[in-house]
């Protein structure tokens, strides 16, 4: 899922990536919605506050909306610059950036637990750690997997699915593999974004603030669910080898002793 890279990869590892990934930004990206009324897993809105305040000539506010696009731009260019720098290791690599957005979300929810007071530039400023975090998701998941996912993307992913639909009313497009493949990717995106906010909503009513802790915890399984199904896969190889070197032998030690008694 996380150590495929690009054309390497099969649906599967998209399917895992979108839906586990997609998952944990409608969780934020819902989140972010009760608690400071702005959406944080996409931009396109960020961009027509932008225009509206540089309309009003409200600069400070240009500023900050400025600055939040940034932190998103920032967040997708690390995810990237990380991926295409590795090395040594396609999965240390391909984990970093979820790695940092587990510690941007793990701050929000710190602070919004102990110190958060209601003030607006606290707001701007927790939104543009969210975003960050955003950023670093949503580059990740397109640059490992060629574009294939975008799981903050909802508009972009609602068009494509709407012109895959409207395909399939002829027979030749239905029975394109390849399309159907994109079908079912996108509507796992769908569905997994939508269970993720809808989770997200369940667990603030119940807990607030620590529901970053929770989109952490979800975050840290995907890393680790990646790693211990490598390290499985690995033992299996190592024994299927053996096993392969242990039948090898009894043949040669077989033939040696029908040597022995002709």
């Amino acid at each position: 899922m996380l150590r495929n890279y690009s054309g390497s990869r099969t649906l599967r590892d998209n399917l895992q990536l979108g839906s586990l990934t997609a998952f944990s930004a409608g969780m934020v990206n819902v989140t972010s919605l009760i608690i400071f009324f702005a959406f944080t897993s996409n931009v396109t809105g960020h961009y027509a506050i932008l225009a509206e305040e540089i309309a009003k000539g409200n600069w400070s506010q240009v500023l900050m909306v400025f600055f939040w696009l940034f932190l998103f731009f920032y967040g997708s260019f690390i995810a990237n610059y990380l991926v295409i720098n590795s090395s040594k290791s396609n999965y240390i690599a391909h984990a970093l950036p979820l790695v940092l957005e587990i510690i941007c979300l793990s701050s929000v929810g710190f602070y919004g637990l102990y110190y958060y007071q209601e003030t607006l530039f606290e707001t701007e400023i927790l939104i543009g750690i969210m975003l960050l975090a955003m950023g670093l998701q949503n580059g990740l998941t397109a640059s490992i997997s060629n574009s294939a996912v975008k799981t903050t993307h909802m508009t972009g992913l609602t068009t494509d699915l709407a012109i895959l639909v409207s395909m399939f009313t002829k027979k030749k497009y239905r029975e394109n593999r390849q399309l159907r493949d994109k079908a079912k990717l996108l509507s796992t995106i769908a569905v997994s974004y939508i269970s993720g906010g809808i989770i997200a909503g369940l667990i603030y009513f119940a807990m607030g603030f620590k529901v970053f802790f929770m989109v952490s915890l979800f975050l840290v399984f995907i890393i680790l669910y990646d790693y211990m199904k490598f390290r499985f896969n690995l033992l299996l190889r190592k024994r299927r080898f053996r096993g392969k070197i242990g039948s090898k032998r009894l043949k040669l030690k077989e033939m040696w002793l029908d040597r022995i008694k002709i």
